[in-house]
């Protein structure tokens, strides 16, 4: 009796302890698949994107920016003017030239003025962008640098909006292509070929400004004046105004008085040689038609005075005659 007693209660422990370890089996399931569902995508689904992942986390869209182009990414156009004093401005000239090619640029104007003892030489010069600072600091070695003054321009946002356009012009002339190639009767190929026309030359329009600012972006532009020790400044009075305008119409009327002076000079010898005999002439001519003219008649008047006439009376007044009196 005893032992069946132990027997049973052992069997009631196997059965509890049996149960307890099931319930925990199924909880730590549960938990596990809980996680599974909301840390990780169900089968069949794809996985979010880090960055939306972490937008999703936080509760809101992340906002597009602009990108952010560094200096070297950007267009940006380099000009600049020197005035370099040298002793010898034909081998100054050449230095120049060579300073150009040198740095894979060249020389795209070159105009050279001697007289009076001076001479000058001024140079335009096309040099790639990354060389620019270089090149005028080399320039400004050739001999003593007087004047010096650089110019940029940011032409970024022009090239952004010229390729854009051009994208957007290109895939209009394709799509004109393509309904030009589908065209079914004259009228309607007649008006598609002149849409398809007038889309390509604005494409090739833009096409030709995206171009000129490459170039100018690519190539800087340097412009060298290089002066002999006797040459004098050419200097900018900066930009025009009221005296600047006042000084240039002064200057306007002192070079028409000269011209008018030297015309007047130039046409006084001949006016002396024939015109003083002309006149002579006339006036003598006019004098001697006047006294052969005959004199004025000349009419007397009488002496005593004019003899007076009575005044005349007027006509009756008109209206009806008196009747006559009758006498008693």
């Amino acid at each position: 009796m005893r032992a069946i007693r132990t027997r049973s209660t052992y069997l009631l422990g196997t059965v509890l302890l049996a149960g307890v370890l099931l319930a925990g089996c199924g909880d730590g399931a549960t938990d596990n698949a809980s996680s599974t569902s909301g840390g990780a995508p169900a089968v069949g689904e794809a996985a979010p994107a880090p960055n939306e992942a972490a937008d999703q986390a936080a509760g809101k869209d992340a906002p597009a920016q602009a990108p952010d182009l560094q200096v070297d990414q950007r267009s940006i156009i380099y000009r600049g003017n020197t005035t370099v004093r040298v002793d010898n401005v034909n081998a100054a000239a050449g230095q120049a030239t060579g300073i150009a090619k040198t740095a894979g640029g060249f020389v795209s104007g070159d105009n050279r003025s001697s007289g009076s003892g001076a001479d000058t030489a001024t140079m335009e010069l096309r040099i790639p962008a990354d060389k620019f600072a270089a090149v005028v600091d080399q320039l400004s070695k050739l001999g003593t640098e007087e004047q010096r003054q650089i110019n940029t321009e940011d032409v970024t946002d022009q090239t952004v909006d010229l390729d854009a356009r051009i994208t957007v012009q290109q895939a209009r002339v394709d799509s004109g292509r393509k309904l030009l190639a589908q065209a079914k009767s004259l009228n309607d190929l007649v008006m598609l070929e002149r849409e398809v026309a007038t889309r390509e030359s604005d494409l090739a329009s833009l096409q030709a400004k995206k171009r000129h600012l490459a170039d100018l972006t690519a190539l800087s532009t340097i412009t060298v004046t290089l002066l002999d020790p006797q040459a004098e400044v050419v200097t900018d009075d900066g930009p025009p105004g009221f005296l600047s305008g006042f000084g240039a119409g002064w200057d306007a009327l002192l070079a028409s008085l000269k011209v008018l002076l030297t015309v007047l000079g130039a046409l006084l010898p001949w006016l002396i040689a024939f015109g003083l005999p002309i006149w002579a002439i006339i006036y003598l001519v006019r004098r001697f038609n006047r006294s052969r003219r005959p004199g004025a008649a000349v009419y007397a008047t009488p002496a005593g005075p004019l003899p007076q006439h009575p005044p005349v009376s007027g006509p009756p007044a008109s209206g009806p005659p008196a009747p006559p009196q009758q006498q008693p």
